[in-house]
């Protein structure tokens, strides 16, 4: 497999991202730990600098300095080539240590009409050579003659059944290159083949050959790979027999999560460590931009657009995070955090399945069961930064009763194994953020709602399905506009008085608002109506705002997390809206005890939604949030103000009246509690020391005393509102 040219994104970093690129492979050398030179392989567009810059900017992020690159001897002889490499080499050379990869014929050279073509004279590769070194000769020590002349899309061994025109071509080339100065790399095969290796050999190419590249992409197109340190070991009996000194690099591999199996990527890139060779080069830095095609076409394989440490817009998949979050070790540590992660056939015996387990919700829940003496399956992808943490945390405390499956709910295949066997499934796994909705709504469909999908037809095609309960959102009733609301003591109360003192039902209409509203109420929907239509048990609870330890808080999900995390590292916040919009929070062991007494009650509440939250006793604004943190703080975070965001809700309390009526649960945390534990939890999380004595300030004003707020962020019109207390919203 092999990725061909095609970027996107904006600019990203200027040309002084690096100091210099020999420092940064003394400190990628040092990060391997195994002495491995670690590079990436990326090929770019004519004409796309912004695609440079990113992927340089992506190389830094990873102490990476090291980069194989494509030069098109075709493209050159385009009329705007020339000018592009002029540009590019030595652009790239003064942060990277670059490898030209030099390859495609020009079509006025090629025996047939393609640039995988043979040329009509094998002499003339040697003469591009001979030209790329005159002029830009010093951006570049090493250089790589062709790439994997097996594939057909790249070396057209119909017109040169024998290998002679190859021979010719790169032995010419490989003598002038070394006559200039340069170290030469013999093309990696697609597939390694020991007799191709011998016929190099006998055709004296490898006498001016330095390094031998080999490619393998085990998990994505190898059928019958055995291991790195086996491969490399073939080719160094061949290089041993013949007494040449060349070195061995891994000079492409890497692992395609077309299906979304980026933990697997992890692993491929771990065992890629493992083999005894001098350097290796991933493929690639980005996905291809899928509107443009690959050497073998339009999406002819679509394989070839997933090999990136990112996407193609530019997000972190796992590896990229974790490798750039904490080096190598990070990497490592991943993979294996406790002997009870490791993945295997066996699976533990009617297991409680949770999708989404290492989240803070999973986390919580899975803890109470493994502690209760349950054996837990923790299905998760580990996308979410720091989710990782938590599954190690789980793995130690718990041990064996704590299994883990690296996947993705999108994967349909690891769905029907992991619940196959499963007694009961949580199902929280999802995209959680309005705002990542926005920017990427089939992320967020996909995910959401095909994700449920699968894991419902996996469910109904197993023999005896597992009862399902579902985390929905109170998204799902829109914006609620139509809900008449007064301003009083900073947050915003409803007129109504039924709604006052009981909040929002479940007889409120469905009223889907941003891609995230809609893809978690097709979810929700599609639950239900399994429990209706298939006889599935399936439960549903529409959560309001969740809080307590293991949550890894931001600004688009887990505020009250989030607020405290920002005072504790000192970190601005930014209030959205005016900060009197109200939500009622529930501390997560009262919803982990929901969890089971949904459970107990699975025959009579199924095919049924249930508003969950903390309701109106446990209602807060974000202004009292805050009022609480410099109780127990000291002092406030500093905060921003900005503008209201789409699909925000001035008021939403959930209505849990049904739900404790059918099971006789009820909250028992109450929220000042709650939080106090929440920022112990956090300050120990990170070593801190108490501020100050909890309870040391007045929650009456404290905040707006302290910072002034009336006058900024959270009343910008309060001239207008004196004396409006009650005016209706």
């Amino acid at each position: 497999m092999k990725k061909k040219f095609g970027r996107n994104g904006a600019a990203g970093v200027t040309a002084d991202v690096f100091k210099h690129a020999s420092l940064c492979a003394q400190i990628v050398e040092a990060d391997s730990g195994a002495g491995v030179r670690i590079g990436v392989v990326e090929s770019f567009r004519i004409g796309d600098r912004a695609g440079v810059e990113n992927v340089l900017a992506d190389l830094h992020a990873l102490r990476v300095a090291d980069l194989r690159t494509s030069i098109s001897w075709a493209d050159w002889d385009r009329p705007e080539g020339e000018a592009w490499y002029s540009w590019l080499l030595p652009y790239l050379a003064r942060q990277v240590n670059v490898i030209p990869c030099v390859l495609y014929t020009p079509l006025s050279q090629a025996l047939a009409p393609r640039v995988s073509a043979p040329p009509w004279d094998p002499k003339a590769y040697g003469d591009f050579i001979d030209v790329l070194i005159t002029r830009l000769g010093s951006c570049f020590e090493w250089i790589e003659l062709w790439n994997e002349p097996d594939r057909l899309s790249e070396w057209d061994r119909t017109l040169d059944p024998h290998w002679q025109t190859f021979c010719a071509m790169i032995g010419g080339a490989a003598y002038w290159a070394q006559r200039r100065g340069k170290r030469t790399l013999l093309a990696g095969l697609n597939a390694f083949d020991p007799n191709w290796l011998e016929l190099m050999f006998r055709r004296g190419v490898m006498q001016y050959i330095d390094a031998v590249g080999i490619h393998g992409f085990p998990g994505t197109s190898e059928a019958n790979w055995e291991s790195w340190p086996a491969v490399v070991q073939n080719v160094q009996q061949i290089l041993t027999q013949h007494r040449s000194g060349a070195e061995i690099w891994i000079s492409a591999t890497g692992y395609s999560t077309w299906r979304h199996d980026e933990y697997e990527q992890l692993r491929a890139f771990a065992r890629a460590l493992e083999a005894p060779v001098e350097r290796l080069y991933w493929l690639g830095a980005r996905d291809l931009d899928p509107e443009f095609s690959t050497r073998d076409g339009f999406h002819a394989d679509d394989r070839d657009y997933h090999f990136g440490l990112r996407r193609s817009d530019g997000s972190e998949k796992l590896l990229a995070r974790l490798w750039g979050e904490g080096g190598l070790d990070a990497v490592c540590e991943a993979l294996e955090p406790h002997p009870g992660a490791r993945r295997s056939a066996a699976k533990p015996t009617q297991p409680v399945v949770i999708t989404g387990g290492a989240g803070f919700i999973g986390t919580n829940l899975a803890h109470r069961l493994a502690s209760d003496g349950e054996r837990v399956l923790v299905f998760d992808n580990l996308s979410r930064p720091g989710v990782e943490r938590n599954l190690k945390w789980l793995l130690e405390t718990h041990g064996k009763r704590v299994q883990v499956e690296f996947a993705d709910v999108r994967n349909p295949y690891a769905l029907r194994r992991a619940v196959r066997n499963a007694k009961q499934v949580f199902h929280f796994a999802a995209q959680v953020a309005v705002t990542t909705s926005l920017a990427n709504p089939r992320h967020d469909f996909d995910v959401n709602a095909l994700g449920t999908l699968n894991l419902l037809e996996a469910l109904r095609g197993a023999d005896d399905p597992a009862p399902l309960i579902f985390t929905s959102t109170n998204k799902v009733y829109g914006g609620l506009d139509d809900v008449r609301l007064s301003c009083e003591k900073d947050a915003y109360h409803p007129l109504d008085p039924f709604l006052r003192e009981h909040g929002i039902n479940e007889s409120r209409p469905l009223d889907l608002h941003s891609p995230y509203g809609c893809s978690k109420g097709a979810a929700d929907e599609y639950v239900i109506d399994y429990a209706r239509t298939f006889g599935l048990p399936a439960a549903v609870f529409r959560m309001s705002c969740i809080y307590g330890p293991h949550q890894m808080g931001n600004e688009d999900q887990g505020w009250v997390a989030h607020f405290l995390i920002c005072a504790l590292e000192d970190r601005p916040l930014t209030l959205y809206g005016d900060g009197m919009q109200v939500r009622d929070v529930l501390y997560i062991d009262d919803l982990v005890e929901a969890f089971l007494a949904a459970r107990s009650q699975m025959r009579n509440i199924s095919g049924q939604a249930f508003n969950m939250g903390g309701g109106p006793p446990r209602a807060l604004s974000l202004v009292e949030l805050i009022d609480m943190i410099v109780d127990l703080h000291g002092e406030a975070p500093a905060c921003e103000s900005s503008d209201w965001r789409a699909g925000d809700q001035r008021y939403y309390v959930s209505d849990t009246r049904k739900f404790q009526d059918a099971t006789g649960w009820a909250p028992r945390v109450d929220p000042e509690e709650g939080v106090q534990r929440l920022y112990e939890w956090l300050r120990r999380a990170r070593g801190l020391e108490q501020v100050r004595a909890v309870g040391a300030a007045s929650r009456n004003g404290s905040f707006r005393r302290k910072t002034g707020m009336r006058s900024g962020l959270v009343a910008q019109d309060r001239q207008e509102r004196a004396g409006k207390a009650s005016q209706p919203y």
